[in-house]
């Protein structure tokens, strides 16, 4: 999928693991070097940290 839609359209994508922890997901480092290059070459990358919106709202009811 990516390979095929690189550099074509965009692509969104959210995580809640780090480019490193990655690996874990699809157990083959070369593989997801690739995936990681292709998906961060001319990406905007916009790191979410902070408190859970959704523990939040369990919290307040």
């Amino acid at each position: 999928f990516f390979s095929t839609r690189y550099e074509r359209g965009s692509i969104i994508i959210t995580s809640n693991r780090e480019f490193s922890r990655w690996v874990e997901v699809f157990h083959d480092e070369q593989m997801t070097a690739a995936l990681l290059d292709r998906v961060t070459h001319k990406a905007h990358i916009i790191p979410m940290n902070g408190e859970s919106y959704r523990l939040k709202e369990t919290y307040s009811k």
